[in-house]
């Protein structure tokens, strides 16, 4: 189907016959198991494992499968089959889009395919089964942060992946798919990188996806108003010798500044395609795709001819005569180790090597010759230093730079005269960023989004709230009773429906989030609190994980990644469950709409963010001080220009947290409402009122054999039970609460009685004052995170002990918080 690799690796392989359609029989393996013996266009081959790796094949296994989803019986001559046409499945539509230039679809009968080789029709219909399979291409979309690369993988694969519009967004690898021209193109969004050092965790990411995974056409994403910058990196991919294709995104605000440049030959100087491209209207996506194919295919027909005028050429970047001869000296040294070009281009490890890139150095001492290479670049840096009077890296950057600012200079780029296109940006900033105003905006812009999330949500909460309590009414009046009826009226409808009524609040508060990450500001937001942080001993770039960590724990835990220094990493870790994600919210809201009159909402909800900041300032500095000791490093992040946010991305960004928030409602929430219920079930007891049954059951007992633990704090049993149900995730909290305070007999009830007015007249019939319920606000805010947060420390501290550390310090820590804030409230009230 394709040979990977690079240089004149691949290229000899293709010259030995092993090209499209071509069947490739193994024969056998050398007594070590290495090399292998194959047969192919009539001749015998020897290739090593390594190399034979580096050649896509369809195996007999996948024309078998391909035989189960296109049978001779189901499927006529000339037309497709049922699985393949209008099949939902990746798969089958490749399949249908590739037979396409057929009139027949592809058929294997199982019975004659030991027959294969004596059969010409069979024959035929392998060498079309490759060729489907040819038809996937894998692209790799690398570029720098913000530049639009999650943008063109939602655009083009129609997946639903987060855009920030600030760097770190992307902290792993998003795969997904475009169905093209009848190819399948297999996309997979790479993290936002600078440049392909070993600096950054991004940047090592990029570069063993990369040289591990070995895509068939590389992406280059450019954000043509930054072009000098943006293009580093692509000079870097260049060097790796990679079949490439440079989409230069943001091409509208290119034109718009009146700039000028001439991109055909900017492309012709770098030897790859550059299409102007605009990812959020679509604009020049399907000339990409279109090129994207053509470079494919051309790269694979090279070798059979090799008069064909290509797309991409090779090219070395000339980094100036002194450099190039140091570099060619490098890399000859490189190059007496034939394995190493199977996966690598050695210009580019010469290069990286005279950069003193650390990774690269590993990669090459494990070599035999490893000791002679690092002698010659250790000899070549030393000349450079001699004759240049600086170090080699610093040389190399300078010339990548000289190489970046000529061909701008000859491919004719010229900034326009027009305004200024980010004066709104300078002016936006000299506000946003003051030194007296910063903060009041950024505590402005919180206030303002909790209390529109209390004031616009109440409508449609009341709205959904009604429907519940229908529902409920309904299955009451017409179920016979019993411990059915019992289980749907008290635990899914009063558990499920305690929690669901909350989704327009979850759904409002995502939406900012959505517009302040969008927009820009968030990154404003880092640069605000930088000094705050490394006064607490963090990085700059800690905040951003932070904030993130207001919409949910487990995507801030994972883009801790972006954080350089293993210190700060590590320490924003462990701080981040102080942080209130919207699990926490539907408690928030519940308990104080409850206790709290509608004018003091937003500020018991601000102090509670608050704390939560002030408790991981407080935990982080001690921390940093006595436990997690090392270097920081330098505080260097882009600040994008602010850009207004579509309203269907941010529509689309919104609905996705919804839509998550609803999965729980069907899935661990109902789980678990059924759960609480059962236990508050049985044993069940004829003749007793609902406060008595509760109070004996299994649920009841349990939470009067932790109550001592929480005496301090003032909470009854059915608060601490609450608590313990949270653990598995913070919404079960409220579902809880739902249950075990739903159809309370303890308390008569008024029909026209407000829902918090009813749950208030119940909760302080248990001895439940607003005082208690502030505490239990803090114990929320501050204790264990759910388990999945756990597991996400875990992952990516790379040990348990940092993860069961996090779960017992913060339960600790909130333990002690609640009940000096009760302990005090009693002695001043």
């Amino acid at each position: 189907m394709k040979v990977m690799g690079h240089g004149s690796f691949r290229k000899r392989i293709v010259e030995m016959g092993f090209i499209r359609g071509k069947e490739v029989e193994v024969l056998l393996n050398a007594p070590l198991q290495d090399p292998v013996k194959y047969k192919i266009m009539g001749y015998e081959v020897s290739l090593r494992r390594d190399e034979g790796k580096m050649i896509e094949v369809l195996s007999t296994e996948e024309v078998r499968r391909i035989k189960e989803s296109s049978s001779p019986e189901s499927t006529p001559a000339g037309s497709s089959s049922s699985e393949t046409k209008g099949s939902s499945s990746p798969e089958a539509e490749a399949l249908s889009a590739a037979t396409s230039e057929s009139s027949a679809p592809v058929v294997i009968d199982e019975a004659d395919i030991s027959e294969a080789d004596k059969s010409e029709e069979n024959e035929r219909r392998l060498r079309r089964a490759a060729l489907q399979k040819h038809r996937e291409i894998s692209v790799a979309l690398v570029g720098n942060p913000n530049c639009g690369k999650t943008s063109l993988f939602n655009f083009a694969s129609g997946a639903h992946e987060r855009v920030g519009n600030y760097s770190g967004v992307t902290v792993d690898a998003k795969e997904g798919y475009a169905m093209h021209k009848g190819y399948r193109i297999n996309l997979t969004d790479l993290p936002g990188t600078y440049s392909l050092s070993a600096y950054s965790p991004e940047e090592m990411y990029v570069r063993r996806q990369i040289i591990d995974k070995t895509p068939d056409v590389v992406i280059n994403v450019i954000d043509s108003s930054n072009l000098e910058r943006n293009l580093y990196l692509t000079t870097q991919l260049i060097d790796m010798n990679l079949r490439m294709v440079c989409a230069l995104n943001m091409f509208d605000e290119l034109e718009n500044r009146g700039d000028k440049l001439n991109y055909q030959l900017l492309g012709t100087l770098f030897g790859v395609p550059m299409i102007p491209t605009v990812f959020t209207n679509g604009r020049g996506v399907e000339q990409l795709l279109d090129t994207v194919i053509k470079v494919y295919e051309e790269a694979s027909n090279q070798a059979l001819n090799k008069n064909v005028k290509l797309l991409t050429r090779h090219v070395h970047l000339s980094h100036g005569q002194q450099l190039e001869d140091c570099i060619d000296s490098v890399k000859k040294e490189i190059q007496k180790n034939q394995g190493i070009r199977v996966k690598y281009s050695t210009r580019y490890l010469a290069i990286k090597l005279l950069e003193r890139d650390s990774e690269t150095e590993k990669v090459v001492q494990e070599l035999p010759e490893g000791p002679a290479i690092i002698a010659e670049r250790d000899k070549q840096a030393k000349k450079i230093l001699e004759e240049t009077g600086e170090d080699s890296e610093t040389t190399i950057m300078d010339a990548k730079y000289g190489i970046i600012k000529g061909a701008l200079k000859e491919a004719g780029y010229e900034i326009g005269e027009k305004e200024d296109q980010y004066k709104l940006t300078h002016t936006l900033d000299n506000i946003i960023t003051n030194k007296y105003l910063g903060f009041p905006i950024f505590f402005l812009i919180l206030f303002l989004m909790f209390e529109v999330t209390f004031v616009l949500g109440q409508y449609p909460m009341d709205w959904i709230e009604a429907g519940v309590g229908w529902i409920g009414d309904m299955v009451s009046e017409h179920m016979p009773d019993g411990p059915l009826k019992d289980m749907i009226v008290g635990g899914i409808i009063a558990g499920v429906g305690s929690v669901i009524v909350f989704l327009p609040q979850i759904l409002i508060l995502y939406f900012f989030i959505s517009f302040m990450e969008d927009s820009g500001y968030m990154s404003r937001a880092a640069f605000i609190v930088d000094k705050l942080m490394h006064k607490m001993g963090l990085h700059g770039k800690s905040f951003i994980p932070l904030i993130m960590g207001f919409g949910c724990n487990v995507p801030a835990e994972m883009a801790t990644r972006t954080i350089e220094s293993r210190r700060s990493r590590l320490v924003t870790m462990l701080i981040l469950p102080f942080m209130s994600c919207s699990a926490r919210l539907p408690i928030y809201i519940m308990i104080t709409g409850t206790f709290f009159a509608l004018k003091y909402q937003s500020l018991v909800m601000i102090s509670l963010y608050a704390i939560g900041i002030l408790t991981a300032v407080v935990v982080s500095k001690i921390f940093c001080t006595f436990l997690i000791k090392g270097e920081d490093t330098p505080f260097v992040m882009e600040l994008p220009p602010y850009r207004m946010p579509t309203w269907k991305a941010i529509g689309r960004h919104t609905w996705e947290k919804g839509k998550q928030y609803l999965k729980k409602m069907g899935g661990i929430i109902l789980v678990a409402s059924i759960i609480v219920w059962a236990l508050g079930y049985f044993p069940h007891h004829e003749g007793l009122t609902q406060h008595e049954q509760q109070e004996q059951s299994y649920i009841g007992q349990m939470g009067k054999a932790v109550a001592p633990i929480f005496s301090p704090q003032g909470f009854d049993w059915k608060l601490d039970v609450s608590l313990i149900a949270g653990v598995g995730a913070k919404e079960i909290v409220a579902s809880t609460m739902g249950v075990l305070y739903a159809d309370d007999e303890s308390v008569a009830e008024d029909e026209d009685m407000a829902k918090y007015e009813k749950l208030r007249t119940k909760m302080e019939a248990e001895g439940i004052t607003p005082l208690i319920a502030y505490a239990y606000l803090i114990f929320i805010l501050l204790y264990f995170p759910c388990i999945a947060t756990i597991v996400a420390i875990k992952n990516e501290s790379g040990s348990w002990k940092w993860a069961i550390f996090a779960a017992v310090y913060t339960t600790a820590v909130a333990w002690v918080a609640s009940a000096v804030v009760y302990q005090l409230g009693q002695l001043i009230y």
